[in-house]
């Protein structure tokens, strides 16, 4: 009898690990070998005297941006936009989206554009907390995850909607696992209120970030481990490449501020196990359906890279002990100080690139 039992739990067991519904429909894919860290990518702990701001005041400050008085804005989970002095103190309530806001740039009328994981592209301001929504679909198909944002210099925006199928209350781990090509880079053109797609089917579209000369945008693709560029202007404009690949960990936020230096946050180092079922949809649908306890987990590891308008690492800044910040999901260059922004934590964070040097 306790045999009978024991194989009928077993066939109910394996019937819904292969059979259950979910909303993923995995895609078969070729992934590269991720780099050992070393070399340009060696373990290091630099990031450990990173300092955290604002600890207990919300939860999850996914983007730090900047004003011009040198005061800074994060977005929370609750919805809250709240703007702090330079040393993190002071905290000041200036809005609510009633969403999930990530990315944040100021546009040159010092207004705060927000990218937000539900209401789409809006804009703030910053004195009266007055909440505009810009755009929230382009060619017909609504934005499902607005997710980052980068303001040129005449207004115009460049953002990205990092799947049109997976929405922030479903998490980005659905799109990467389904690795489906939802994700898009967009522009929005505040002079005429038009929305333009630029790129579509990335993996997972995140960050977002101009070239100092604004000649091209970069979008990092995180469920494909690289950054792409687009040509906006010059003799490839409308043409797009990838700018660096294999990287060894899973990038989310890229940062460029005018400066050489592209700053890109890796969440975390490559997951092996992730890796090992690219080529495996049946496989991953079977460990989407598994306690998420029981899924591939993200290291906690401090993770940022530098740049150069090449490609090429410049930077490298690591932390895994068990007090780094992490994961990080943006950066910000300000002066000789980098501002780091969490998805997950409850503060976000400053490190003096002078230490590193």
């Amino acid at each position: 009898m306790k045999k009978t039992l024991l194989i009928l739990i077993l066939l109910v067991l394996a019937s819904y690990l292969l059979f259950w519904p979910v909303p993923v429909e995995p895609v078969a894919w070729d992934v590269p070998k991720a780099p050992a860290l070393e070399g340009p990518y060696a373990v290091n702990d630099r990031l450990s005297r990173a300092h955290r701001l604002a600890e207990g005041e919300g939860h999850g400050p996914e983007d730090v941006a900047v004003d011009n008085e040198g005061r800074l804005y994060v977005g929370y989970e609750d919805g809250r936009i709240v703007r702090f002095r330079g040393d993190g103190s002071d905290a000041d309530l200036i809005a609510n989206t009633g969403g999930r806001p990530l990315g944040l740039d100021f546009a040159p009328d010092d207004t705060l554009v927000v990218a937000d994981g539900y209401q789409g592209l809006l804009r703030i301001n910053a004195q009266s907390g007055a909440v505009t929504a810009l755009t929230k679909e382009a060619n017909g198909v609504p934005f499902k995850f607005t997710d980052d944002v980068d303001v040129a210099s005449d207004g115009v925006i460049y953002f990205t909607d990092a799947s049109s199928k997976f929405g922030p209350a479903m998490k980005a781990r659905d799109d990467i696992i389904e690795h489906g090509g939802h994700g898009r880079l967009l522009k929005y053109d505040p002079r005429n209120d038009t929305t333009t797609v630029l790129l579509d089917g990335l993996q997972f579209a995140n960050g977002v970030a101009l070239a100092p000369d604004e000649s091209y945008v970069l979008v990092v693709e995180t469920g494909s481990y690289r950054v792409q560029r687009y040509w906006l202007s010059g003799e490839r404009a409308g043409e797009n490449e990838v700018f660096i690949d294999n990287l060894p960990g899973i990038p989310d936020g890229i940062s460029g501020n005018g400066t050489d230096t592209f700053w890109v946050a890796l969440f975390a180092p490559r997951n092996a196990a992730l890796d090992a079922m690219a080529d495996k949809p049946l496989l991953r649908k079977v460990v989407f359906r598994l306690p998420e306890f029981m899924q591939p987990q993200p290291a906690h590891h401090a993770f940022v890279l530098g740049l150069d308008t090449d490609g090429n690492v410049t930077h490298n800044l690591q932390y895994l002990g068990d007090d780094a910040f992490s994961p990080i999901t943006s950066v910000e260059q300000v002066g000789q100080r980098l501002l780091l922004g969490s998805l997950t934590a409850d503060s976000f964070a400053i490190y003096n690139l002078e230490e590193s040097q």
